[in-house]
Parts: structure tokens; sequence; C-alpha cells
């Protein structure tokens, strides 16, 4: 696993990727003749934490079409970026609702990551500019078996839309909480007021693990 895709990758996750690591280049290698974001080392840097330490998962669709907003974890934005993209921000409106938290001061979504909360896309790749282009790619494919392997292994599953509730029966039906997306398309369908965070963090109490600092 040399490849600069795995750079970022914990080693705890390489038994559940060498089978998937023809999958991951071969899908690398077709995206990769054009053009593409994120850049190539941040196409798995949601895998950066621990397997072992993964107790939440949030599933989006696929990057942000924006490159300066694309950064390989889902939702999250690279800490300078400004404006937040309208998801992120109906994000951090719900969070304020829901926990009466201040508004974060950035959208890097990272400090999540570094308590267990997997960010993951699942098309992992799109093309500057435009959504949904990598979609038939593979990576829907590669992605599913990362998201079945956290959800076996008892992770809360935090799904808003059509596209993360295809993962729905992977989770214990204790352990998913399903909402409308954060898109500003959706949002007023059912993602404002469904209370994802203090719901994932009663879930994460009831199992016995420590909550996550939203």
């Amino acid at each position: 696993m040399k490849h600069p895709i795995f750079q970022s990758v914990h080693s705890s996750w390489f038994s559940i990727l060498e089978p998937l690591e023809d999958s991951i280049l071969a899908t690398f290698d077709v995206v990769g003749k054009g053009e593409y974001i994120p850049t190539v080392d941040r196409i798995l840097a949601p895998l950066s934490t621990s397997l072992d330490e993964v107790k939440v998962v949030i599933v989006g669709q696929d990057p942000y079409p924006n490159a300066d907003y694309a950064d390989g974890y889902a939702f999250s934005v690279r800490t300078e970026v400004s404006p937040l993209p309208a998801s992120l921000v109906n994000i951090f409106k719900e969070l304020e609702s829901d926990l009466g938290t201040s508004m974060p001061a950035d959208g890097n979504l990272e400090r999540w990551s570094r308590q267990g909360v997997l960010l993951i896309n699942r098309t992992l790749t799109t093309v500057p500019g435009e959504s949904h282009a990598h979609q038939r790619s593979g990576w829907m494919a590669i992605t599913e078996v990362i998201i079945r392997e956290v959800a076996s292994k008892g992770a809360v599953g935090i799904l808003w839309g059509g596209n993360a509730q295809q993962m729905s029966d992977y989770f214990d039906s204790s352990r998913v909480i399903k909402s409308a997306h954060p898109s500003p398309l959706s949002s007023y369908r059912g993602f404002f007021g469904s209370k994802p965070f203090s719901q994932c963090n009663e879930m994460l109490a009831q199992a016995g693990k420590t909550q996550i600092s939203w």
C-alpha cells in the first residue's frame, strides 16, 4: 500500500483495505486521468483515525464541488475557508439548536474525527465545479465496505439523505440516526429539528462510550 492515496491512512485499516487495494487503485486510475478533487493524499484522509477508535460515522454524498472546499472529510473544510458551504452552515445551525452551543469558529471538522467520528463520503472524488461527477466510478462499492466494517463494530450511524441511508441496514437499529440532508434544498424537510448530535451522544452513553464534544 505504497501509493500516495494511502499516505494518510492509519495502519489499523490496512487489513480492511488490502482486499480492496486493486479496486481502489483502478478507480483512482480512472478518475485521475482528468481533473479531480480533493488532492490524492486527501482522498482517504478520513481513515487517518484508528479503526478501533471509530464510534460514530457521518456519511456524506461526495466532495464539495468547490476545489477550495473539498478536503477529504465529509462536510468539512479547511480552517481558513470562509464563507462556509451552505450545508455546513445548516449543520452548525442544527448543532446550535440541538445542544445550545455557539457557532464554531471554523468549518474544520477534524476535531470530530480525532474523537472517533468517521466523516466519509460515499463517493470520494469529483470534478471541480461538478457534483456527482464520479458517482459511477467505483468508489461507492469501496466506501460501502468501510461503512459496513465500522457498523459491524457497533458505531452509531448518522445518515443524512437518501444516498447515505442506503447504508442503514448495516447498523443496529438502536444505533442509527436518519434525516433529510442538510443541503439548502432539503434541510427544511426534516433535517432541522432532527437533533442528531444529542441523539448520538445518548446512544454512546447507553453503550458506555465517551460522548462527542461537538
